[in-house]
Protein backbone atom coordinates (compact mmCIF):
# COMPACT_ATOMS: atom_id res chain seq x y z
CA UNK A 1 0.00 0.00 0.00
CA UNK A 2 1.72 3.21 -1.40
CA UNK A 3 1.18 6.83 0.62
CA UNK A 4 0.80 9.90 -1.48
CA UNK A 5 1.69 13.21 0.02
CA UNK A 6 1.69 16.27 -1.49
CA UNK A 7 3.12 19.32 0.06
CA UNK A 8 2.37 22.87 -0.88
CA UNK A 9 2.51 21.87 -4.64
CA UNK A 10 2.28 24.62 -7.29
CA UNK A 11 2.98 24.56 -10.97
CA UNK A 12 3.60 28.06 -13.10
CA UNK A 13 3.07 28.24 -16.32
CA UNK A 14 5.14 31.79 -17.63
CA UNK A 15 3.00 34.25 -15.69
CA UNK A 16 -0.14 31.47 -14.96
CA UNK A 17 -0.52 30.27 -11.45
CA UNK A 18 -2.13 26.64 -12.52
CA UNK A 19 -1.80 25.18 -8.85
CA UNK A 20 -1.33 26.86 -5.90
CA UNK A 21 0.06 25.39 -2.50
CA UNK A 22 -2.08 22.25 -2.79
CA UNK A 23 -1.46 20.05 -0.03
CA UNK A 24 -3.17 16.71 0.46
CA UNK A 25 -2.04 12.56 1.80
CA UNK A 26 -3.75 9.62 0.37
CA UNK A 27 -3.06 6.58 2.22
CA UNK A 28 -3.86 3.75 -0.80
CA UNK A 29 -5.91 1.44 -1.46
CA UNK A 30 -8.90 3.24 -1.65
CA UNK A 31 -10.97 4.76 -4.78
CA UNK A 32 -10.25 8.70 -4.87
CA UNK A 33 -12.59 11.25 -6.92
CA UNK A 34 -10.69 13.93 -8.21
CA UNK A 35 -13.19 16.96 -8.52
CA UNK A 36 -12.67 20.14 -10.40
CA UNK A 37 -14.44 22.21 -13.58
CA UNK A 38 -12.56 22.49 -16.80
CA UNK A 39 -9.63 24.01 -16.18
CA UNK A 40 -9.56 23.46 -12.07
CA UNK A 41 -6.04 21.88 -12.30
CA UNK A 42 -6.59 18.56 -12.07
CA UNK A 43 -4.67 17.23 -15.11
CA UNK A 44 -1.56 19.33 -13.85
CA UNK A 45 -1.66 18.13 -10.27
CA UNK A 46 -2.00 14.19 -11.95
CA UNK A 47 0.93 14.95 -14.35
CA UNK A 48 3.06 16.20 -11.66
CA UNK A 49 1.74 13.09 -9.58
CA UNK A 50 2.72 10.87 -12.58
CA UNK A 51 5.86 12.33 -13.20
CA UNK A 52 4.60 13.69 -16.42
CA UNK A 53 5.61 17.08 -15.19
CA UNK A 54 7.45 19.06 -12.48
CA UNK A 55 6.33 21.02 -9.86
CA UNK A 56 7.22 24.88 -9.80
CA UNK A 57 7.84 24.90 -5.76
CA UNK A 58 6.78 22.13 -3.04
CA UNK A 59 6.94 18.26 -3.16
CA UNK A 60 4.58 15.56 -4.10
CA UNK A 61 6.25 11.80 -2.87
CA UNK A 62 5.00 8.18 -3.24
CA UNK A 63 6.22 6.42 0.35
CA UNK A 64 8.53 9.50 0.79
CA UNK A 65 10.50 9.17 -2.66
CA UNK A 66 9.69 11.67 -5.20
CA UNK A 67 8.31 11.11 -7.66
CA UNK A 68 9.97 12.83 -10.93
CA UNK A 69 12.56 11.01 -12.65
CA UNK A 70 12.44 8.09 -10.30
CA UNK A 71 12.13 5.05 -12.33
CA UNK A 72 10.98 3.00 -9.21
CA UNK A 73 8.24 4.92 -8.80
CA UNK A 74 7.38 5.64 -11.75
CA UNK A 75 6.70 2.14 -12.80
CA UNK A 76 3.99 1.75 -9.86
CA UNK A 77 1.91 4.28 -11.63
CA UNK A 78 -0.16 4.74 -14.68
CA UNK A 79 -1.63 7.43 -16.01
CA UNK A 80 -5.04 7.53 -18.41
CA UNK A 81 -5.63 10.47 -20.45
CA UNK A 82 -8.58 10.22 -23.23
CA UNK A 83 -5.57 11.44 -25.74
CA UNK A 84 -6.01 10.26 -29.90
CA UNK A 85 -4.38 7.27 -30.75
CA UNK A 86 -4.02 8.75 -34.74
CA UNK A 87 -0.40 8.78 -34.95
CA UNK A 88 0.05 5.07 -33.62
CA UNK A 89 0.82 2.36 -35.47
CA UNK A 90 -0.17 -1.58 -35.07
CA UNK A 91 -2.76 -3.66 -34.68
CA UNK A 92 -4.73 -3.58 -31.32
CA UNK A 93 -3.71 -7.50 -30.04
CA UNK A 94 0.61 -6.69 -31.43
CA UNK A 95 0.13 -2.96 -29.09
CA UNK A 96 -1.55 -4.48 -26.26
CA UNK A 97 1.25 -7.37 -26.38
CA UNK A 98 4.38 -4.98 -26.75
CA UNK A 99 2.59 -2.70 -23.87
CA UNK A 100 2.43 -5.44 -21.42
CA UNK A 101 6.39 -5.94 -21.60
CA UNK A 102 6.88 -2.66 -19.70
CA UNK A 103 4.01 -3.08 -17.19
CA UNK A 104 5.38 -5.80 -14.20
CA UNK A 105 1.87 -6.45 -13.28
CA UNK A 106 0.31 -6.31 -16.42
CA UNK A 107 -2.65 -9.13 -16.55
CA UNK A 108 -2.67 -10.06 -20.50
CA UNK A 109 -5.80 -12.53 -19.93
CA UNK A 110 -7.36 -9.50 -18.44
CA UNK A 111 -6.73 -7.17 -20.68
CA UNK A 112 -8.02 -9.55 -23.30
CA UNK A 113 -11.05 -10.39 -22.03
CA UNK A 114 -11.92 -6.62 -21.88
CA UNK A 115 -11.40 -6.37 -25.52
CA UNK A 116 -13.53 -8.68 -26.03
CA UNK A 117 -16.37 -7.27 -23.56
CA UNK A 118 -15.92 -3.80 -25.29
CA UNK A 119 -15.81 -5.44 -28.40
CA UNK A 120 -12.74 -3.61 -29.96
CA UNK A 121 -11.63 -5.72 -33.03
CA UNK A 122 -8.26 -6.93 -31.99
CA UNK A 123 -6.93 -7.34 -35.87
CA UNK A 124 -7.69 -3.55 -36.86
CA UNK A 125 -4.79 -0.48 -36.54
CA UNK A 126 -5.11 1.21 -33.55
CA UNK A 127 -5.04 4.64 -35.30
CA UNK A 128 -8.76 2.97 -37.28
CA UNK A 129 -10.19 2.92 -34.11
CA UNK A 130 -13.04 5.43 -33.38
CA UNK A 131 -12.76 8.24 -30.47
CA UNK A 132 -15.22 5.61 -28.18
CA UNK A 133 -13.42 2.53 -28.56
CA UNK A 134 -9.61 4.86 -28.54
CA UNK A 135 -11.49 5.76 -24.86
CA UNK A 136 -12.34 1.91 -24.23
CA UNK A 137 -8.68 0.97 -25.24
CA UNK A 138 -6.82 3.18 -23.02
CA UNK A 139 -9.49 2.39 -19.83
CA UNK A 140 -8.49 -1.42 -20.83
CA UNK A 141 -4.61 -0.69 -20.12
CA UNK A 142 -5.17 1.81 -17.44
CA UNK A 143 -7.19 -1.88 -15.54
CA UNK A 144 -5.18 -4.45 -17.08
CA UNK A 145 -1.85 -2.48 -15.68
CA UNK A 146 -2.53 -3.27 -12.35
CA UNK A 147 -0.59 -0.48 -11.17
CA UNK A 148 -0.54 0.21 -6.97
CA UNK A 149 -1.16 4.02 -8.65
CA UNK A 150 -3.85 3.61 -11.25
CA UNK A 151 -4.97 7.38 -12.23
CA UNK A 152 -7.74 7.73 -14.91
CA UNK A 153 -8.33 11.62 -16.06
CA UNK A 154 -11.81 12.00 -17.79
CA UNK A 155 -10.79 8.29 -19.43
CA UNK A 156 -14.63 8.43 -20.10
CA UNK A 157 -14.95 11.05 -21.89
CA UNK A 158 -15.29 9.36 -25.46
CA UNK A 159 -17.33 6.22 -24.77
CA UNK A 160 -20.82 6.24 -25.05
CA UNK A 161 -23.84 5.47 -22.33
CA UNK A 162 -22.99 1.30 -22.54
CA UNK A 163 -19.42 1.83 -22.82
CA UNK A 164 -18.99 3.91 -19.77
CA UNK A 165 -21.48 1.60 -17.25
CA UNK A 166 -18.56 -1.39 -18.16
CA UNK A 167 -15.57 0.80 -17.23
CA UNK A 168 -17.58 1.93 -13.88
CA UNK A 169 -18.02 -2.02 -13.31
CA UNK A 170 -14.56 -3.08 -14.19
CA UNK A 171 -12.95 -0.21 -12.25
CA UNK A 172 -15.33 -1.60 -9.16
CA UNK A 173 -14.97 -5.40 -9.66
CA UNK A 174 -11.22 -5.37 -10.42
CA UNK A 175 -10.88 -2.93 -7.30
CA UNK A 176 -11.90 -5.96 -4.88
CA UNK A 177 -10.13 -8.00 -6.70
CA UNK A 178 -6.83 -6.28 -6.68
CA UNK A 179 -7.25 -3.54 -4.14
CA UNK A 180 -5.07 -0.73 -5.09
CA UNK A 181 -5.22 3.49 -5.25
CA UNK A 182 -7.37 4.56 -8.03
CA UNK A 183 -7.94 7.86 -8.52
CA UNK A 184 -10.88 9.14 -10.86
CA UNK A 185 -10.45 12.59 -12.04
CA UNK A 186 -13.92 13.77 -13.45
CA UNK A 187 -16.15 17.68 -13.21
CA UNK A 188 -19.14 14.76 -14.70
CA UNK A 189 -19.76 13.40 -11.15
CA UNK A 190 -23.81 11.70 -11.37
CA UNK A 191 -22.43 8.71 -13.15
CA UNK A 192 -19.39 8.17 -10.88
CA UNK A 193 -19.87 9.21 -7.60
CA UNK A 194 -21.38 6.35 -5.60
CA UNK A 195 -17.97 4.84 -6.46
CA UNK A 196 -15.87 7.45 -4.60
CA UNK A 197 -14.46 6.37 -0.98
CA UNK A 198 -12.67 10.17 -0.51
CA UNK A 199 -13.28 13.21 -2.83
CA UNK A 200 -10.98 15.61 -3.31
CA UNK A 201 -12.19 19.13 -5.00
CA UNK A 202 -9.93 21.69 -6.55
CA UNK A 203 -10.94 25.04 -7.56
CA UNK A 204 -9.14 27.61 -9.67
CA UNK A 205 -5.71 25.87 -8.72
CA UNK A 206 -6.85 25.38 -5.12
CA UNK A 207 -7.65 22.16 -2.87
CA UNK A 208 -10.27 23.49 -1.26
CA UNK A 209 -11.74 20.27 0.24
CA UNK A 210 -10.51 16.83 1.06
CA UNK A 211 -12.86 14.52 2.64
CA UNK A 212 -14.64 10.75 2.53
CA UNK A 213 -17.03 10.88 0.53
CA UNK A 214 -20.14 9.62 2.97
CA UNK A 215 -19.32 12.50 5.63
CA UNK A 216 -19.56 14.93 2.23
CA UNK A 217 -22.63 13.74 1.26
CA UNK A 218 -23.75 14.24 4.80
CA UNK A 219 -22.29 17.89 4.91
CA UNK A 220 -25.33 19.11 2.49
CA UNK A 221 -29.40 19.26 3.22
CA UNK A 222 -32.24 20.71 1.54
CA UNK A 223 -34.88 22.12 3.29
CA UNK A 224 -38.13 22.72 1.87
CA UNK A 225 -41.26 24.69 3.26
CA UNK A 226 -42.99 27.85 3.98
CA UNK A 227 -40.94 30.90 2.94
CA UNK A 228 -40.85 32.58 6.47
CA UNK A 229 -40.27 29.49 8.34
CA UNK A 230 -37.00 28.47 5.75
CA UNK A 231 -35.30 31.56 5.82
CA UNK A 232 -35.58 31.96 9.77
CA UNK A 233 -34.38 28.10 9.93
CA UNK A 234 -31.07 28.49 7.45
CA UNK A 235 -30.34 32.02 8.87
CA UNK A 236 -26.66 32.06 9.69
CA UNK A 237 -25.83 29.11 8.05
CA UNK A 238 -23.99 28.69 4.91
CA UNK A 239 -26.06 28.82 1.85
CA UNK A 240 -25.46 27.29 -1.66
CA UNK A 241 -29.08 27.71 -3.28
CA UNK A 242 -32.06 29.31 -2.74
CA UNK A 243 -35.38 28.47 -4.85
CA UNK A 244 -39.06 30.16 -4.52
CA UNK A 245 -42.32 28.58 -5.91
CA UNK A 246 -45.18 30.39 -5.18
CA UNK A 247 -45.09 30.04 -0.84
CA UNK A 248 -42.87 27.71 -0.87
CA UNK A 249 -39.06 27.83 -0.49
CA UNK A 250 -36.60 25.10 -1.16
CA UNK A 251 -32.52 25.68 0.27
CA UNK A 252 -29.37 23.88 0.15
CA UNK A 253 -27.32 24.60 3.16
CA UNK A 254 -23.75 23.53 3.26
CA UNK A 255 -22.94 21.81 6.70
CA UNK A 256 -24.51 19.22 9.19
CA UNK A 257 -27.19 19.76 11.02
CA UNK A 258 -27.29 18.77 14.83
CA UNK A 259 -30.16 16.09 16.43
CA UNK A 260 -31.40 19.64 18.20
CA UNK A 261 -32.21 21.43 14.44
CA UNK A 262 -33.23 18.42 13.38
CA UNK A 263 -36.13 18.60 15.50
CA UNK A 264 -36.69 22.21 15.07
CA UNK A 265 -37.27 21.86 11.68
CA UNK A 266 -39.61 18.71 11.96
CA UNK A 267 -41.41 21.44 14.37
CA UNK A 268 -41.66 24.03 11.75
CA UNK A 269 -43.05 21.70 9.30
CA UNK A 270 -39.89 21.61 7.16
CA UNK A 271 -38.72 19.14 5.32
CA UNK A 272 -35.19 18.15 5.43
CA UNK A 273 -33.44 16.27 2.33
CA UNK A 274 -30.16 14.95 0.90
CA UNK A 275 -27.94 16.99 -1.07
CA UNK A 276 -26.32 14.86 -4.10
CA UNK A 277 -22.50 15.23 -4.09
CA UNK A 278 -23.02 16.58 -7.64
CA UNK A 279 -24.88 19.70 -6.04
CA UNK A 280 -22.72 20.38 -3.77
CA UNK A 281 -19.56 20.23 -6.11
CA UNK A 282 -21.63 22.53 -8.24
CA UNK A 283 -22.02 25.20 -5.36
CA UNK A 284 -19.09 24.80 -4.00
CA UNK A 285 -16.93 25.73 -7.35
CA UNK A 286 -19.67 28.21 -8.75
CA UNK A 287 -17.79 31.44 -9.92
CA UNK A 288 -19.17 33.82 -7.68
CA UNK A 289 -18.59 31.88 -4.66
CA UNK A 290 -17.60 34.45 -1.68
Amino acid sequence: MLRIKADKVSLQYQNKAVLKNVSFELEGEKIYGLLGRNGAGKTSLLSILAAFVKQTNGSITVDGEPVFENAKVMEQIVFIRDVKLDDESGRVNKYIKDLSIFRPNFDLDYAERLIKRFKIPTDTEISKLSRGMQSAFHAIIGLASRCPITIFDEAYLGMDAPAREIFYEEVLNDFMEHPRTIILSTHLISEMESMFEEVLIIDQGEMILHEEAETLRESGVSVTGAVEAVDHFVHGKHILKEQVLGGTKLVMIYGQLSEKEREEAKAMQLTLGPITLQELFIHLTKEDKQ
